[in-house]
């Protein structure tokens, strides 16, 4: 295996993409290094699949492809990129797919062809760069419901690569590009760029592609040469810019007609009024799915007809034949909080459903378009608590895994959104697990009550937002989406999304789950589980007026939030205690892998202070519900 690491033996290899990159990429001898390239949305990922039978997710919020995926194709090696708009060093996305891109041996270019004028400014950029290119031209089918004509042998001509017009998720065509890959050629270079690169081409040992930027004012690349960077970016840009429009003026054609379907669910989906009236009946929905049917009929098989019903007594009865089950090693397995029967139980039969139940409806949402017209809709609200509509995809995503979410916090265009979504997301946004549990236990106490958890969790998110908003330094960025076209979710990526999702919430949750039930049965063997119910009783039967018990899912929060949750649903709670104890749960502190990342993300004080912030708001915003709560019923 050769790796394209770093620049100390360009020279020696000869190679004209030979480059220095923070990408370590490992292909093959002798193979081809063939990279997807293309604005965010416009459906890499399926031809990744394709050609390499690997799946990754194909996601329509920003962020997914963050990860260079690479997989094989015949000899060669198929990388796929982050979504981008141009290449340069203005982001981590565009940082890494202007590496792997400059390092290829040729481009897979897929462009939207809704959206030919903006996408075809990358297209040029890459073309500019010398690097042989295909262009993928995706959508087909869109802009046929749009009314909109595109003649490909002009646009091929004109670009001077092979343009092959696709609709991936129908699988339209796919071969085609394929068969097209070996006629990849060096394109049509925007023609007031062909003197200056000639000028820079003996600077970069003949490497057009950094030339190019250097030109454009990228710092890094110019300071692999150790050379200035240029100031001829805006004008260069605005050649490019002026290239594209003329080839889309050459090429496309529009007939106006009747509204189409889609774009009436569009303009209703975004609309003042019936946006947040489809939005809550999507919420709707989403709930009667998950805490109505999921919670209640199928967890009621697979948690009491069979873990319970099945598993427990025949795992109890086959570790009995061997330890005694009221040794320690006996409590550990099988006992009250037994890694091989509560743990099991609660892992497989109650929060395993749930999740999937979750990452099913998200996974819906994703892939029909929806979610990025969410973020649109909000936009607005967002920015009452000091971030812009893209910040509702990490806090969507935080109903999935908060971890997860946490570092997709990144995508935010500056400092202080990041701080803000960050602490909303360890504050008030329970997990996919959690959230399943909680929306179990609601449907058990009736609206009104439900009502009360909502509105306290809303308060909470919205006051905390607002006072951070005013507390935290800088302003909240403009939002800049994409809208990609609105689909019906394929089955099949639903579904495989779903399981490989819900796959890797078992394989995070199983260790942290078996820990959390290590420990507290450690704590009970010791005494010391007595002791700290003890200790917190002042707190749990005082404050909260919760049983002492409830300490055990408090300090089963700390390792899994889902797992606190679940440990609340045996405890014989009354309506007012349920709602007490899911508002103090789920404004606990994040589970031990959140704490984790939240270090990582942000410095040693900041996330200290956020962690200890988040205890004090949870027990107090509880405390403060039940003892309103007892007021109101003494004087009623």
């Amino acid at each position: 295996m050769r790796q394209h690491r770093n620049h100390t033996n360009c020279h020696r290899r000869r190679h004209r993409h030979c480059r220095e990159t923070d990408v370590n990429l490992l292909i093959p001898e002798g193979a081809k290094k063939i990279v997807l390239a293309g604005n965010p949305n416009t459906g890499k990922s399926l031809f990744f699949n394709f050609l390499t039978g690997v799946y990754v997710e194909v996601s329509n919020y920003p962020g997914t492809t963050l990860e260079i995926s690479s997989g094989r194709y015949g000899n060669d090696i198929v990388f796929d990129t982050p979504g981008v708009y141009g290449l340069s060093s203005f982001n981590d996305e565009e940082r890494v797919a202007r590496d792997v891109i400059l390092g290829a041996d040729l481009v897979l270019n897929v462009v939207d062809a809704v959206h030919l004028e903006r996408d075809l400014f990358l297209t040029q950029q890459i073309i500019d760069t010398g690097i042989p290119v295909v262009i993928a031209l995706n959508m087909m089918d869109e802009a046929e419901n749009q009314n909109i004509k595109i003649d490909i042998a002009r646009l091929a001509d004109l670009l001077g690569v092979p343009v092959i017009p696709t609709v991936a998720v129908q699988k339209k065509d796919l071969h085609k590009v394929a068969q097209a890959l070996p006629q990849a050629r060096r394109g049509r270079i925007t023609p007031e760029l062909q003197q200056r690169l000639e000028e820079y081409l003996p600077k970069t040992a003949g490497n057009q592609g950094d030339a190019l930027l250097i030109l454009e004012g990228d710092p890094a690349v110019a300071q692999r040469y150790g050379l200035p960077p240029g100031t001829a970016r805006d004008e260069i840009y605005l050649q490019r810019r002026n290239r594209v429009d003329a080839i889309v003026g050459q090429v496309v054609s529009s007939e106006t007609g009747r509204e189409s379907r889609s774009e009436r669910i569009d303009r209703w989906m975004l609309g003042p009024i019936s946006g947040w009236l489809l939005l809550a009946l999507s919420l709707w929905i989403t709930f009667q799915f998950i805490g109505v049917f999921i919670s209640g009929t199928v967890v009621g098989f697979t948690e009491e007809t069979i873990m319970a019903g099945w598993y427990e007594p025949w795992i109890r009865n086959l570790i009995t034949q061997q330890i005694d089950p009221q040794s320690a090693l006996g409590q550990i397995l099988i006992g009250e909080f037994g890694l091989l029967t509560m743990t099991v139980t609660y892992l497989l039969g109650l929060l395993l459903p749930l999740v999937a139940g979750f990452y099913l409806m998200l996974s819906i949402f994703e892939d029909s378009g929806y979610l990025p017209r969410i973020a649109t809709l909000v936009d607005r609200t967002m920015n009452a608590v000091g971030l812009n509509g893209k910040a509702v995809i990490p806090l969507i995503l935080g109903f999935g895994c908060v971890t997860v979410a946490t570092i997709t916090t990144r995508l935010l265009g500056s400092e202080r959104e990041r701080r803000i979504a960050i602490f909303l997301l360890g504050l008030a946004i329970p997990c996919s697990a959690q959230l399943g549990v909680i929306a179990g236990l609601l449907s058990k106490v009736g609206l009104g009550y439900s009502l009360l958890y909502g509105g306290v969790i809303i308060a909470v998110l919205v006051g905390a937002g607002t006072l951070l908003k005013l507390v935290v330094p800088g302003r909240t960025m403009d939002l800049l989406i994409n809208l990609p076209p609105l689909r019906l979710p394929k089955l099949e990526n639903v579904l495989k999304k779903t399981y490989t999702k819900s796959l890797g919430f078992l394989v995070e949750a199983a260790p942290l789950f078996a820990l959390g039930a290590l420990i507290i049965s450690a704590l009970q063997l010791t005494g010391a589980l007595g002791f700290l119910q003890a200790l917190l009783a002042p707190v749990t039967t005082g404050w909260l007026g919760l049983p002492a018990q409830a300490a055990n899912a408090f300090i089963m929060g700390i390792i899994r939030r889902d797992f606190g949750a679940a440990g609340l649903s045996s405890m014989g709670l009354n309506p007012l205690q349920t709602v007490v104890a899911l508002i103090t749960i789920t404004l606990f502190v994040p589970c031990i892998a959140s704490i984790m990342v939240l270090f990582k993300e942000r410095s040693k004080s900041e996330a200290a202070l956020m962690w200890f912030s988040t205890l004090i708001i949870a027990f107090f915003t509880g405390g403060v519900v039940n003892q309103l709560a007892k007021l109101w019923a003494a004087f009623h």
